[in-house]
């Protein structure tokens, strides 16, 4: 494949995308500043990138019968939680605990 721009050979490079677990395939042109990623490569990692966020938490006991789970920093500012927010809390069976925000 050639450098539209340029018409050099273009270079095939494996590319680390933040957030993403496998790299991307781009070709980059050496010459110019041209580069276009491979269509199949591209789509994995944009349905990767779509995943759910899924993060391993400890639950904590609070006092008594009362237990809890702390946000972590990344989690309270993507959401924009403050402390004293409601927030609704439904079960909907007994591997899952989903929790829905008022906004």
């Amino acid at each position: 494949m050639n450098c539209p721009k340029c018409g050099i050979k273009l270079k095939e490079i494996k590319v680390k995308i933040e957030g993403a677990t496998k790299k991307a395939i781009s070709f980059q042109c050496p010459k110019c500043d041209y580069f276009s990623f491979e269509e199949r490569s591209a789509k994995e990692i944009i349905e990767e990138l779509k995943s759910p966020l899924t993060i391993k938490q400890k639950i904590i006991k609070l006092s008594q019968n009362r237990l809890g789970i702390y946000f972590n920093k990344d989690v309270t500012r993507s959401l924009n939680l403050k402390a004293g927010e409601d927030i609704y809390l439904a079960i909907p069976d007994k591997k899952h605990i989903l929790l829905k925000l008022p906004k």
